[in-house]
């Protein structure tokens, strides 16, 4: 057995143990706020970072806003994760092949919490038929319910699942990223828009 097989068989073989999340319920809560004041300053705090919000006054009209969105215009490289709405015109799983990947020009995902102060929505892997989704695809569309939107990072990390899932991430506005000349590039390295349905 080479050096290289023994330390990928013995990366194999390894178990990280599953720990607890720390106690934080020393941690002086932030005053109660309203919940359309939390939409205000999530929206604005979106914007900010390259987002965009629709707000919709029911879920009835999440249809009708998603088939003005440009991809589903176009009709093409389409996945809905969201069961309520059925555009989807790729068919992804777990072991997705790369050129399936690559066809994703739209993906629409369910949001479990949005974060008020950095407009950060907790996208969760049990929601996802593969991982890489919500950064392969060229537009991003995350549906979130108004309810779910808390001040802060401290507030959302109290209403995180337990047990943690294998895989969650939160995600803010489109990709960006600047090099030291300081020019910044939208999606270089995930979604060109992102835009938050707020139902």
């Amino acid at each position: 057995m080479s050096a290289r097989d023994a330390i990928l068989a013995a990366i194999r073989r390894a178990t990280v143990p599953a720990a607890d999340l720390p106690d934080l319920r020393d941690v002086s809560p932030v005053a109660g706020e309203a919940p359309t004041n939390l939409v205000r300053r999530f929206v604005a705090t979106l914007k900010q970072v390259g987002g965009s919000a629709v707000e919709l006054a029911d879920p009835d009209a999440l249809f009708g806003a998603v088939s003005v969105l440009p991809s589903v215009r176009a009709g093409r490289g389409i996945v809905s994760c969201v069961p309520e709405l059925d555009v989807s015109l790729l068919t992804l799983g777990p072991d997705a092949s790369r050129q399936q990947l690559d066809a994703i020009e739209l993906a629409i995902i369910p949001g479990r919490l949005g974060v008020a102060e950095n407009a950060a929505i907790w996208v969760d892997e049990a929601d996802l038929p593969h991982r890489a989704l919500p950064f392969v695809a060229q537009h991003l569309a995350i549906v979130l319910h108004r309810e779910d939107i808390v001040a802060d990072m401290h507030a959302a990390y109290a209403r995180l699942p337990r047990p943690l899932p294998g895989y969650g991430v939160f995600i803010s506005g489109p990709s960006k990223t600047a090099d030291i000349e300081q020019a910044l590039v939208i999606g270089a390295q995930g979604p060109k828009s992102l835009v938050v349905l707020l139902v």
